[in-house]
């Protein structure tokens, strides 16, 4: 989601509202809500729908997914201790998704499964070790007992060059791409972020469908734009039962007062969010499914004082449950936008203890 390279230093920390033109400082004179936290569960079980209605409309008119879901299997690569499908499947609209599922030799019966996702400028070749960064994860899913799976989002890996303009975008800048997706899909009535959340709930799809995986045991994880599809992702989509997103705990608002909008791509702006509520009203409907968020306190894009914010409104909703224990944000001193070995751990750990 970060255009910075992880390997770069922290970024430094800025003063909240230091150096915001004055007019943009009143954001509720902007035309920007808030989200009511409710008293009882009693009162946010008659809120939710409305609250789950209005992130789903902010993703614009999405088309349908496919009724019938078909799979091409590529290849296979045998590993120690699991197997590596390559597939691909048409996602109904504009684009053939590839893929790789990952999946244990040893079963006894059916097993849990994580959908994972890859950050902004990666892709799937990342997660399964293939190009191997920070974000592989795929082989130490598999050697705990997950079946695993992950996709190329738009504009990224195989499906680059895919887009409006065809192979010219290979040519140029990646953000070509994804521009002209984001103009597209708005032509069209739709978002871009409302896409590329189609595809993975698609992906859930198949997932679900394995013989190897229970349905009733999945989760979902990321890093950086896949941590930031992972929470939306679980918003719309019940059949994701616990997540682990790794940078980007992101509060909108707080990401204006440092002036860092530009932290992130385009490609998961909406339309009419703030005019409601903030990303807590997002991550309020996944209670009380358990969220773990792991984030560097010098992570670009997400900004110290809007992680505080949010760990205070998140722990409120899942008291609601009852199930405090099922909502952890970790924030991590002097680090940046990384996915370190403990986060890595801290990442088994939560699916080891909820899936």
């Amino acid at each position: 989601m970060l255009f910075r390279s992880p390997q770069q230093p922290p970024a430094p920390l800025q003063a909240p509202w230091d150096g915001v033109p004055e007019r943009y400082r009143d954001l509720p004179k902007l035309g920007a809500g808030a989200l009511e936290i409710p008293a009882s569960l009693t009162a946010w079980q008659s809120q939710r729908d409305r609250v789950r209605q209005i992130v789903l409309n902010s993703l614009g008119d999405l088309p349908p997914r496919p009724a019938a879901l078909q799979v091409r299997v590529l290849s296979t690569d045998h590993k120690d201790g699991y197997r590596i499908e390559k597939f691909v499947f048409d996602n109904g609209i504009d684009s053939s998704v590839p893929g790789y599922i990952a999946i244990p030799d040893r079963r006894s019966g059916r097993l849990p499964a994580i959908l994972t996702m890859h950050g902004h400028g990666s892709s799937k070749e990342n997660m399964f070790g293939y190009q191997p960064t920070s974000q592989n994860v795929a082989e130490m899913l598999a050697k705990r007992g997950y079946v695993v799976l992950g996709i190329d989002s738009y504009f990224n890996g195989e499906r680059r060059g895919t887009g409006p303009a065809g192979d010219l975008e290979m040519q140029q800048q990646r953000a070509d791409q994804e521009m002209s997706l984001f103009k597209l899909n708005l032509w069209l009535g739709r978002t871009l972020w409302g896409m590329m959340l189609r595809d993975e709930q698609i992906a859930l799809d198949y997932l679900a469908s394995r013989p190897e995986v229970d349905p009733a045991r999945i989760g979902v994880q990321g890093m950086s734009m896949g941590s930031t599809r992972a929470w939306w992702l679980a918003a719309i989509d019940d059949r994701v039962k616990a997540v682990v997103g790794v940078a980007c705990f992101t509060r909108y608002q707080d990401l204006i007062a440092i002036r860092a909008l530009r932290a992130h791509g385009i490609y998961y702006f909406v339309p009419g969010l703030l005019k409601h509520f903030d990303s807590e009203g997002v991550m309020a409907l996944l209670a009380p499914r358990p969220f773990l968020a792991l984030t560097g306190d010098r992570d670009a894009g997400s900004p110290p004082e809007g992680m505080k914010t949010l760990e205070s409104i998140l722990n409120r909703f899942y008291a609601l449950y009852n199930r405090p224990q099922a909502f952890q944000s970790i924030i991590y001193p002097e680090t940046g936008h990384v996915y370190n070995d403990d986060m890595k751990q801290k990442m088994l750990a939560w699916f080891d203890r909820f899936l």
